[in-house]
């Protein structure tokens, strides 16, 4: 038993020499800021992922609250007054798509009947309260942003005091913001991805220094995380000195990404478990509570 003993503390030791993390994971709730519901997951009478399934992977990894967009928008309202959400205490917020179908992606930002889609959508709500936005919108090209329907979605969304959700480049996030009545200063921006194909760090912090309600979704973000399975120091660096503006997700655009639930929400609570226990809650939870309004 000495022996043993003695060759787990050389052990820990050894770890502690090498600089690999000994941080226990983090055991607090999350809040998925980046959930797909669409019609491949579940079209409202068949699919992989009904609403028990979908309810049941956010409950046992601890996820208390989601950011539900869909396409169509039928999947979020399911989800929304779906009995299982409500009696696993998930919090829905829900957030209008601007996509009915696939061939929406690369044609919303000029289609006037997107826009009425999404007004109709507003005035409709949801079971769970009021929709709080819109997006998951994705822009190819940066200079759609000018599209004269992003452009009205930009200024209602200012106007409503609704946050968007935008898949899109470091340029487009500049475009979107000076579309905005207020020139950026009140838009509330939820950057999918922190970037698409990975825009430096620099970046990023000039855009969050510029736009003070600029938010950092952080699903599928490259050079995140090291080979330790903790950030890299330059985005642990970056998150310390925005501590308000990250947040987690899934983004189950996809059924696989529905597989993987599990280890997606474990690989964060590694990380988390890394940082100080005050920055783990704001990033796992508070930032996007204090952006929702929920407890």
């Amino acid at each position: 038993m000495k022996a043993l003993l003695l060759r787990s503390v050389l052990g820990l030791g050894l770890l502690a020499q090498t600089g690999l993390a000994l941080a226990a994971e983090y055991s607090g709730a999350l809040f998925d800021a980046h959930l797909h519901y669409n019609v491949e997951a579940w079209d409202g009478r068949t699919g992989p992922y009904p609403p028990s399934e979908a309810v049941a992977r956010m409950q046992r990894n601890g996820v208390r609250g989601i950011l539900s967009n869909s396409r169509p928008n039928d999947g979020t309202h399911t989800l929304a007054g779906s009995s299982e959400a409500k009696a696993a205490a998930v919090t829905v917020v829900p957030f209008v798509r601007v996509y009915r179908n696939r061939a929406d992606y690369t044609n919303w930002f000029r289609d006037p009947s997107i826009y009425e889609m999404v007004q109709a959508e507003l005035k409709r709500g949801t079971a769970a309260g009021p929709f709080k936005g819109i997006g998951e919108f994705h822009l190819y090209d940066s200079a759609n942003a000018r599209g004269p329907v992003a452009k009205q979605i930009v200024a209602l969304a200012e106007q409503e005091g609704l946050a968007l959700l935008g898949h899109v480049d470091d340029r487009a996030v500049e475009l979107l913001m000076e579309a905005s009545p207020s020139g950026g200063k009140q838009l509330r921006l939820i950057w999918a991805h922190t970037g698409i194909g990975g825009a430096p760090v620099e970046r990023v912090r000039d855009l969050m220094e510029r736009y003070p309600r600029l938010m950092g979704e952080l699903s599928y973000r490259p050079g995140l995380v090291c080979s330790d399975a903790q950030l890299c120091p330059e985005w642990r660096a970056l998150i310390e000195r925005f501590p308000d503006r990250f947040m987690i997700g899934s983004d189950t655009w996809i059924n696989q990404r529905w597989a993987s639930y599990d280890d997606l929400m474990r690989d964060y609570r590694v990380w988390l478990g890394g940082l100080p226990q005050e920055l783990a809650q704001r990033v796992a939870w508070g930032n996007a509570a204090a952006l929702f309004g929920l407890q």
